[in-house]
Parts: C-alpha cells; sequence; structure tokens
C-alpha cells in the first residue's frame, strides 16, 4: 500500500509540473488573491476527478489479462513520458470577472480542465497497476496538491528560477520508468 501511495504521489506531482492544470491554479490564485479557497477549490476537484479516474483504472485491471494490462500500462506510461516533454499552456479568457467565488470557480474550472489530462490518465494507469483505486486517488491527490500548492503560494517567486524544461524532463523520466517495468513485467509474463 505504501508503494501505491508513494509511487502515485511522486508521479503525479512531477508530471503536473507546467501541465495545464497547474497554470491554472497560479492564474486563479493571482486573479482572486485567496490562496487558501482556490488551493481548497483544487482539493475537492481533485479528489472528485481522481477517484473517478482510480475506479475506471481498477475496474479495467480486473476485466483485462494481467499480461494485456502490463503492455497496455508500458505504452501509456511512456506516451505520457512523451506527453509530459510537450509544455502546456493555458488560455485566457479575456479578462472576463469570475461569476462566483473563488472557491466555486476554481472548483468547476479545476475539474474540467483535469478531464483528459495527462495527469487523469496517470491516475487510471497507476490504479490499474496497484489495484489500490482509493491509495492511489489519496496519492495522486497529494502529488497535486504539493504541485499546484507552489503555484498557489510561491508561483511568482519560483517561476524564474526554475527552468521548467527540466522539471518536464524529470517527469517524463518517472513515466519511462514506470514503462519499462510494465514492458518488463509484461515480458516475464511470456
Amino acid at each position: 500500500m505504501l508503494e501505491a501511495f508513494i509511487g502515485s504521489f511522486v508521479l503525479v506531482a512531477a508530471s503536473e509540473m507546467g501541465d495545464k492544470t497547474q497554470l491554472l491554479a497560479f492564474s486563479l490564485a493571482t486573479r482572486f488573491r485567496k490562496p487558501w479557497h482556490v488551493l481548497a477549490g483544487i482539493f475537492v476537484a481533485t479528489i472528485a476527478n481522481h477517484a473517478l479516474a482510480s475506479s475506471v483504472g481498477s475496474w479495467v485491471s480486473t476485466h483485462v489479462p494481467a499480461k494485456w494490462m502490463a503492455l497496455l500500462l508500458a505504452v501509456l506510461f511512456i506516451g505520457f513520458g512523451l506527453w509530459t516533454l510537450k509544455p502546456d499552456t493555458l488560455d485566457e479568457d479575456g479578462g472576463k470577472p469570475p461569476r462566483y467565488g473563488a472557491f466555486l470557480t476554481t472548483v468547476v474550472l479545476f475539474f474540467l480542465a483535469e478531464m483528459g489530462d495527462k495527469t487523469q490518465f496517470a491516475t487510471m494507469a497507476v490504479a490499474a497497476r496497484y489495484q489500490a483505486p482509493v491509495i492511489v486517488t489519496l496519492g495522486t491527490t497529494a502529488g497535486m496538491m504539493l504541485s499546484d500548492g507552489l503555484a498557489v503560494f510561491l508561483g511568482d517567486r519560483i517561476a524564474g528560477r526554475v527552468q521548467m524544461k527540466w522539471v518536464r524532463w524529470a517527469a517524463a523520466s518517472l513515466f519511462f520508468i514506470f514503462g519499462a517495468l510494465s514492458l518488463w513485467s509484461a515480458l516475464r509474463m511470456g
């Protein structure tokens, strides 16, 4: 269980760096100037989104033979690694004032932005690998909170000091390692 938590935490925390949802977290924090409301909204949206993703991943893992699941996970993790190398951008909304408060706006925008995002798919894949949806949801949510918390509270200060290219390469490397381990596992199954 600890391996599932730590693996999902590290993978998502690293892959969230420079992701569009991290950019969204930074944007919402600077717009609303209510970091705790924004962080609470991120937490609620992430728990909902990643619980759904973990459940789907666990369901798939029980319905797909182990060898095929390992091959699928290898392909997915390597694909996520390649996807991570591509920088994300966040389109501006033209400066329209938000209709609802910081918390509700963050919940809705963050949940929608996370749909189809690499961290959501990574959550599905990690849940399929470990078959522990609750632990994976907790781990991926903690990883999101760390990365997005940095964006909310320290975004302006660290943006100029950290080269996102190196962060993306580090995150991609984690995906490649998970992919290689899954491929090795599939090959061992014969």
